[in-house]
């Protein structure tokens, strides 16, 4: 008996499949959409077409899958559409409850498309196990949605307690864990259903390919209606692009845990900078959330963090005033959306997210990258100061 391989090996050799016709050790592109049928009318191959089913697919499924825990995976066009399967494989009237603290863009479809569609949905705070058990409403109640760490505090859930929840209500428990990555946290191990990766994040990890994925804790009934709705909807992942998410994936490990070593690294220093109100990062002891991260993350807290910059009030420089400035001084950290890439990325959040966001005025978003820690935190250092003298000048 061979002794199993562990999570590094199987994605550093995609799970070690080789190409049977060529012997190639990386996969060939598929871009047939259609395929032929036996004499007899049947498809013994298991491939229609390749909307519904493209062999582009099977590799970066399963790889995912084994790396989650769980029993099967699916790729999608985008995160959003990853995340949004998951709600529409519901029926009208269901209750779900989501964060307060969550990823922008799949808050306002639950606030708008979700509940014109006629989910009940319910924004809680989900760093608190009482709060998410308060929220639910016996018999409605068919999905508890995490995201921990939460963009862009960082607040952190803890995912044994909400699925223990969810599980006496009769629902299921679905965790974003794009920031956790399978790397830190496996959330099917601490009782989740549903784990939602936004791919084009730390799975591909080049800032080159939109993807999404899903991973299921079992092939049941919901998760067969979430494999119908991608084919129906289309929202199919392109050839290229799940070649490169597999490409990607071949160096998650190595790639998530030197840009966590740098974020631990940044995150104490930049905690004791003159020029920093708050570092949210849940890898510092005196974080909110920090002891139950280090109950379901294992090895690592991940590679983003949050600053809060100081103003001068004397001098009539607001905080916001700061930490603009800060990002248009900075020449290493690049000001860019998105995160996870092997770059480090820098943003004024509440300027993306607008009327209603949970992030502060004063508050810069780090994608920690894979760059060498010292040129990252000069950078920022020389920023801070910079942006200062500018604004107090």
């Amino acid at each position: 008996m061979k002794p199993p391989l562990s999570p590094e090996t199987l994605a550093a050799q995609a799970l070690g499949w080789v190409d049977e016709t060529t012997r190639a050790v990386v996969p060939p592109i598929h871009l047939a959409t259609t395929y032929l049928r036996d004499p007899d009318n049947q498809y013994r191959s298991g491939r229609v077409y390749s909307r519904a089913d493209s062999p582009n697919y099977n590799q970066p499924e399963e790889l995912l899958a084994k790396l989650e825990g769980g029993a099967a995976a699916l790729v999608f066009s985008s995160g959003m559409s990853a995340a949004t399967a998951c709600f529409l494989a519901l029926a009208p009237g269901d209750h779900v409850i989501a964060p307060k603290v969550m990823y922008w863009s799949l808050r306002n479809w639950l606030m708008n498309f979700a509940t014109h569609w006629g989910l009940l949905v319910e924004f809680v705070d989900a760093a608190s196990v009482e709060a998410v058990r308060a929220a639910v409403m016996p018999g409605k109640t068919k999905m508890i949605w995490l995201e921990t760490p939460a963009n862009p505090l960082w607040c952190v859930s803890d995912i044994a307690a909400c699925a223990r929840i969810a599980h006496d209500a009769g629902a299921l428990l679905a965790v974003d864990s794009t920031c956790a990555t399978p790397v830190f946290t496996r959330p099917i191990e601490h009782g989740a259903d549903l784990v939602m990766h936004a791919a084009t994040k730390y799975l591909a990890g080049h800032s080159d390919v939109i993807a999404g994925a899903l991973v299921g804790a079992r092939d049941d009934e919901h998760w067969k209606r979430i494999r119908l709705i991608r084919a129906q909807l289309g929202t199919i992942l392109g050839s290229l692009e799940s070649f490169l998410l597999l490409r990607g994936m071949r160096t998650l490990y190595p790639r998530v845990r030197t840009a966590a070593e740098n974020a631990q690294w940044l995150a104490s220093r930049l905690a004791a900078h003159p020029l920093v109100e708050a570092v949210l990062f849940p890898g510092l002891p005196g974080f909110a959330g920090h002891q139950v991260a280090a109950q379901q993350m294992a090895g690592g807290f991940g590679a983003m963090m949050s600053i809060r910059v100081k103003g001068a009030p004397a001098l009539n420089l607001s905080g916001e005033a700061a930490a603009i400035a800060v990002a248009a001084q900075v020449g290493v950290w690049k000001r860019a959306t998105s995160l996870g890439g092997v770059e480090s990325l820098i943003e004024h959040r509440a300027s993306i997210e607008g009327a209603g966001t949970p992030a502060p005025a004063d508050l810069l978003r780090l994608s920690v990258g894979i760059e060498a820690k010292e040129d990252l935190y000069a950078d920022l250092d020389q920023a801070l100061a910079a942006a200062h003298r500018r604004n107090t000048a």
